[in-house]
């Protein structure tokens, strides 16, 4: 039969040539295969995460660092406990009078308070409050005598208001804050012991030099005081 008086004008071998599941296909009529691609999050073909070293570093980096504080407020708590128990045994709270020992007026305890590497600046600051109590009560005593030479009254009651108003004042004003401050790392606190010792400073200056501005000098037991004493008591001239 014709091809052309077929009904079927495709016969069946060129049916097999176009159609791709058939084993005798030309390599014309076959789909070609789908390229492999990634299918993303959690798939077989998924991306590669590169996670960069530097970042490691960095995080050991912070863990060192926060080991190291950790290590530094134990080491803090631990002093801090220490000082707490050497208070508990000692019996001394800081409300309790503990000096001077024979006659308990104020609380002073440095070993158990102030921390080491503070207390040596502690002990010398007082002593220097002390050598200025001592001052005080001995230009008491060289005034009595250049009073009882005929030097007045005057000069006597004020050497005694220096030493009343001087002793508690100085203390108060520049050793306490000072002793507060060496406690708790005030920044404030020395703030203010700097201002009041500057004030005492020039106090010691003016005792010192003793200028003839209240009654000639001589409530003081300075240098132009005891200049001017020696050449008319000698006694009370070289008590100043």
């Amino acid at each position: 039969m014709s091809r052309f008086n077929d009904p079927n004008p495709f016969d069946e071998e060129e049916e097999v040539e176009v159609n791709p599941f058939s084993k005798g296909a030309t390599a014309a009529g076959r789909v070609p295969p789908l390229a492999s691609e990634p299918l993303g999050f959690g798939r077989k073909h998924d991306a590669t995460v590169d996670i960069p070293l530097d970042t490691m570093s960095d995080t050991k980096k912070k863990e060192r660092e926060l080991a190291a504080w950790e290590a530094d407020l134990k080491r803090r708590e631990q002093n801090i406990k220490r000082r707490e128990d050497a208070v508990a045994k000692t019996g001394v709270t800081p409300n309790n009078k503990n000096w001077p020992p024979f006659f308990p007026i104020i609380h002073h305890d440095i070993a158990n308070e102030i921390p080491v590497h503070a207390q040596r600046l502690q002990y010398l600051a007082f002593a220097s409050w002390l050598g200025i109590v001592l001052c005080l009560v001995y230009n008491v005593i060289a005034v009595t005598v250049c009073w009882i030479q005929g030097g007045g009254v005057k000069i006597f009651f004020l050497s005694i208001i220096y030493a009343l108003l001087g002793v508690p004042l100085s203390y108060l004003l520049w050793y306490r804050p000072l002793y507060r401050a060496m406690g708790t790392d005030s920044a404030f606190k020395f703030g203010w012991f700097f201002l009041l010792y500057l004030l005492h400073i020039g106090f010691c200056i003016i005792a010192a030099i003793a200028p003839p501005i209240v009654f000639h000098g001589k409530s003081f037991t300075g240098i132009l005081s005891a200049v001017d004493i020696i050449s008319d008591h000698m006694l009370a001239g070289v008590n100043s």
